[in-house]
């Protein structure tokens, strides 16, 4: 019996096949293939896959996906159609949700928040053990609360989301309607545009406006702040100690421990405890 686990963002997806004891990986363009074509492509060519666990960049709930704004899909209630048609288990969630359950294992704390910043922004929370989900699965949808106004929109259709202006999505958005080229955090930090200067200032109050937010609501033992921009960039978690105060609920940062993600892909190795 062989194992599949896929995780899919709005630039990758990503997948480990666990076949004979062996692992194969691949790596493809998320904007060329859709997640249901891969995964018919792969039980196609592989038809002994009895297990699949998807790690997925939007919203999700019992199987079906909400929304995508990023990723390409053509079937939304996607594991009832997989399981019916290839007679397979199928398990999916929110990529931060299979993050938590990473870092859950790793860092053995009951309450604990994540906030990652990659193409887009995510959060997470455990609570006594337990993931917060909400009635929707929707819980923590942290980079969509209200921020400052954009001159474009975000993939949920809003024009002021957190999202627009701290996460790699949004800073190649930022850059592009100044004129300038894609830059990284660590370009626009140090540039002497001011343009660049104030992407990065707007980029860094988003990111302390959101792991304040996500603190001072759920009051958690870990905050941890990972991600492919945050991890890029691991200074940005000294900043965040520093300044975090100035926006967070100062009891709530008593008894708090700030980490760096430990994992290269925690929504991968989530995928796999799904």
């Amino acid at each position: 019996m062989s194992k599949l686990y896929i995780d899919i963002g709005g630039t990758y997806l990503r997948s480990e096949l666990l076949k004979n004891g062996k692992i194969f990986k691949e790596k493809v363009s998320s904007h060329t293939i859709s997640l249901n074509n891969y995964l018919e492509d792969k039980l196609k060519t592989c038809p002994d896959i009895r297990k699949i666990g998807i790690s997925f960049a939007g919203q999700t709930n019992h199987g079906k996906i909400l929304s995508s704004p990023n990723i390409a899909i053509s079937e939304y209630n996607i594991k009832k159609y997989i399981e019916k048609k290839y007679h397979v288990s199928l398990k999916i969630d929110n990529d931060i949700n299979c993050a938590l359950l990473a870092e859950k294992e790793y860092s053995k704390a009951e309450n604990m928040a994540l906030l990652y910043i990659g193409t887009g922004m995510g959060a997470a929370v455990l609570e006594q053990g337990k993931i917060v989900r909400g009635e929707s699965n929707l819980a923590y949808e942290l980079g969509h609360v209200p921020f400052k106004k954009a001159p474009f929109r975000c993939g949920c259709g809003k024009d002021n989301c957190l999202e627009l202006f701290s996460s790699g999505s949004g800073l190649k958005k930022w850059c592009a309607y100044y004129g300038l080229p894609a830059m990284s955090v660590e370009a626009l930090k140090h540039s002497k545009d001011k343009r660049a200067k104030k992407i990065y200032k707007n980029f860094t109050e988003g990111l302390l406006r959101a792991g304040a937010t996500l603190v001072t609501l759920a009051n958690p033992k870990v905050l941890v702040l990972g991600g492919g921009v945050i991890l890029s960039n691991p200074y940005l978690k000294d900043e965040v100690e520093k300044k975090i105060g100035k926006y967070a609920l100062s009891s709530s940062l008593e008894e708090l421990d700030l980490v760096l993600s430990q994992f290269k892909n925690a929504s991968m190795e989530g995928a796999k405890r799904l």
